[in-house]
């Protein structure tokens, strides 16, 4: 599907976006496990979160659907089902890689998971390493690609540190670590933590210590059982993201984005901002906490005139899903900007250091590509012109905010795929500009 995007008058209103798309994930399957029902209120309908929710029902899980509520009648830590075939995870790479932690302790039990094909292009060995560590099977597709099938066995603790900071791999360890006397994950810096505060507030004994020079130690031990309160999934600063980004570029916006997570794991692209001068008032969450709760603000973004600034490598985790927004910003920013040490783009849903380097540069843009990044040099506006999604939906957001901002507009192939993460995103747009 084609949609355009042509350049816009100001931004303004109040919105609520979308639902966190990777705590939406998290609920569902830390419900999944619970022993008492669990009730999930603002859960994301999306693309992604309900291949989960299909997930957890075809492993026996209940999930019943009330108006803006989700209730989940978990099967138990230990009572996973059989599923009867294989489990489609769609396109959600979150979902496929967090699941096989709590399949891999269903003793006597195997499941098989599988996605679409950009999925199955997506490198598993990074789940399946540590997972075999602890006493896992696991088969994958070449040892290293959808798609695998767990089969469930008793497991033991290990100590294991991430070759890469990881939110993904760090979830599915901490969740097969549940069943085991004592499990650490280390990681070289700071990755998004919805994991280890869910976990917290389901009673899992759980702690977490500062490394010298950077990064965590996060430590589970056995947990007989998993009890959540309700849930209130807070708007998704990914989401949001683009938004933000378009108030700061579309000249005279004002925009109010309502109750989005602010959780300062995920707050990298606010900082990344304010280096650039861009202007978003909200309370984020200061560095370092850890809390059984997702922290939320109403952030206040104005249009502003930017400077460039290089992104280093250890602020990528935390700002992972926004780095293409930093391409974009910089082709508005007066000077170079630069992102180093972000390989992990290239196993996205796309490669998304060449996607969104091609996709820039046929816009108009000045921008080249590293191996682990990119480089961009202002010039202060983007012609516009055409943008293939290729089934990303953060490419898909990218283009649609590039045409806003752009002096011809931006045509986007296969928008679509944003439906992954953000169905309302057009929609969403429409209502503000109309202010």
């Amino acid at each position: 599907m084609k949609q355009r995007f042509d350049p816009s008058g100001p931004l303004r209103g109040r919105l609520r976006v979308a639902s966190d798309k990777s705590i939406s994930h998290r609920a569902a399957i830390i419900g999944a496990m619970a022993a008492e029902p669990v009730m999930i209120r603002g859960y994301l309908d999306a693309a992604d979160t309900n291949s989960t929710l299909t997930a957890i029902s075809e492993l026996g899980a209940i999930v019943e659907r009330r108006d803006e509520e989700l209730v989940i009648r978990g099967v138990g830590m230990r009572n996973a089902q059989p599923p009867l075939e294989p489990i489609d995870v769609g396109n959600a790479g979150t979902l496929i890689r967090l699941l096989p932690g709590w399949l891999a302790f269903q003793a006597g039990a195997s499941a098989t998971l599988d996605g679409d094909e950009s999925i199955r292009r997506r490198p598993m060995d990074r789940i399946v390493q540590p997972l075999k560590l602890m006493g896992a099977r696991i088969e994958a597709t070449r040892r290293r690609y959808p798609p695998i099938t767990v089969h469930g066995r008793p497991l033991h603790g290990i100590e294991y540190e991430l070759p890469v900071a990881s939110a993904q791999v760090k979830s599915c360890v901490l969740l097969a670590g549940l069943v085991t006397e004592e499990t650490m994950v280390i990681e070289p810096v700071p990755a998004r933590d919805h994991t280890e505060r869910m976990l917290l507030r389901a009673g899992v004994p759980l702690r977490r210590e500062a490394r010298r020079g950077g990064g965590y130690c996060t430590t589970v031990s056995n947990t007989d059982e998993l009890e959540l309160d309700a849930i209130d999934v807070p708007g998704d600063i990914s989401s949001a993201a683009f938004l933000i980004a378009a108030g700061v570029l579309v000249a005279g916006s004002r925009l109010l984005l309502e109750g989005v997570g602010v959780n300062w794991t995920r707050a990298g692209f606010l900082r990344i901002l304010e280096r650039m001068g861009a202007i978003v008032l909200g309370e984020v969450e200061p560095a370092g906490e850890l809390t059984a709760l997702e922290p939320t603000a109403d952030l206040d973004v104005r249009s502003a005139s930017i400077e460039a600034t290089t992104v280093e490598p250890e602020e990528v985790p935390l700002a992972i899903d926004e780095l293409p927004l930093v391409a974009l910003l910089g082709c508005f920013a007066e000077g170079e900007t630069v992102v180093r040490g972000a390989k992990e783009l290239r196993v996205k849903e796309s490669d998304r250091i060449a996607t969104v380097v091609e996709g820039l540069r046929g816009l108009g843009a000045q921008i080249e590509a590293a191996p682990d990044g990119f480089r961009v040099t202002g010039t202060g506006e983007l012609r516009g012109g055409r943008l293939d999604a290729r089934g990303d939906h953060r490419l898909a957001l990218l283009g649609a905010v590039a045409g806003l901002a752009s002096r011809e507009g931006v045509e986007v192939a296969g928008f679509e795929a944003a439906a992954v993460s953000y169905p309302s995103f057009a929609s969403d747009l429409e209502i503000l500009s109309k202010r």
